[in-house]
């Protein structure tokens, strides 16, 4: 993408209203981050070392912890730097490049619950041909589609900010470069852009949580077909998490890019717990209901030392 305009730089000005807080907010946004990355990656040891877990279902969580692994990667890095009172300056190429990757990586994790959702609807609904229509060809197809299309989405979203000229204001009032915010820095006339980026951003989002909405569905009417109180516990507790991630991921959609009035300070607040907190507690929702998993976890860590024999 080339650009014309005389601006070289921004500058992020942070979170609206925290002055003075940068030291707190630089420890609890830390915590949060390193939290994240030790959570996701310990799925991931536990995943792969467990042969029990080499299915479809811990295939789609291994390439989730993965995307919850570079989805904070985008901005905490840069938030963290200028928190602990080094520069706020960033390149336009790392702004492209913030801009790019967070929805890249915001719209895979995106089709990826979708993706999810069916192979929960193949597991519960189609039991005997599970294996057939979820096999590792198939498995690998849909992998690799959510992270196509993501690209595809996040190169659209990219273009439409970036082919306006910015020749004016440079600061950024938020945390990270994302569209709402640099689309009101442009030298030029946004309002239809604005219009077909809302229509983009919502679009996309809608027709996923759609999809899932009809994958749940059938699963419902299939659980509420099995006679046994048990088998009924054991398939809601297999979903349960899964639906709990995805109201965590969805909800700060919706606050952010689908209200028609939007509120800074609110936007940033909601954005951090997206960025940050909604990555940390993903490995918490998939192991504390998951027999499997916790158990997978305990040789984990046993193996690297944290717990002892006894546990």
């Amino acid at each position: 993408m080339r650009n014309a305009s005389v601006v070289t730089e921004f500058i992020l000005l942070g979170i609206p209203h925290t002055e003075d807080l940068e030291t707190m907010l630089f420890v609890l946004f830390l915590s949060f981050y390193i939290f994240t990355l030790v959570g996701n990656l310990l799925i991931l040891l536990a995943i792969v070392s467990s042969v029990q877990l080499h299915t479809p279902m811990y295939f789609f969580l291994c390439q989730l912890s993965v995307c919850d692994i570079f989805f904070p990667s985008v901005s905490s890095p840069k938030m963290l730097f200028y928190l602990s009172g080094y520069s706020r300056a960033i390149s336009y190429a790392g702004c492209v490049s913030q801009l790019f990757f967070y929805h890249f990586l915001g719209c895979t994790e995106c089709f990826l619950y979708t993706v999810m959702a069916y192979d929960r609807f193949v597991a519960i609904c189609h039991p005997l041909h599970y294996k057939v229509i979820m096999s590792h060809r198939v498995c690998t197809i849909l992998a690799v589609g959510t992270s196509f299309f993501g690209c595809i989405q996040a190169t659209f979203l990219s273009t439409l900010t970036f082919q306006l000229p910015y020749c004016g204001p440079n600061e950024v009032d938020y945390f990270f470069c994302d569209i709402p915010v640099m689309l009101k820095l442009a030298c030029a006339d946004t309002s239809a852009l604005e219009m077909v980026g809302f229509i983009s951003v919502g679009l996309m989002p809608l027709s996923c949580f759609l999809l899932i909405l009809t994958s749940y569905s059938r699963i419902v009417y299939s659980i509420l077909q099995i006679r046994s109180a048990e088998g009924q516990r054991r398939a809601f507790s297999t979903c349960s998490a899964h639906l709990t991630a995805i109201l965590l991921f969805y909800m700060p959609v919706v606050l952010i890019y689908l209200r028609p009035t939007p509120s800074p300070w609110l936007d940033a607040t909601v954005q951090v717990l997206n960025n940050l907190v909604t990555p940390m507690l993903n490995p918490l929702i998939y192991s504390l209901r998951n027999k499997e998993v916790k158990s997978s976890l305990r040789k984990v860590l046993h193996q690297l030392g944290f717990l002892s024999e006894k546990l």
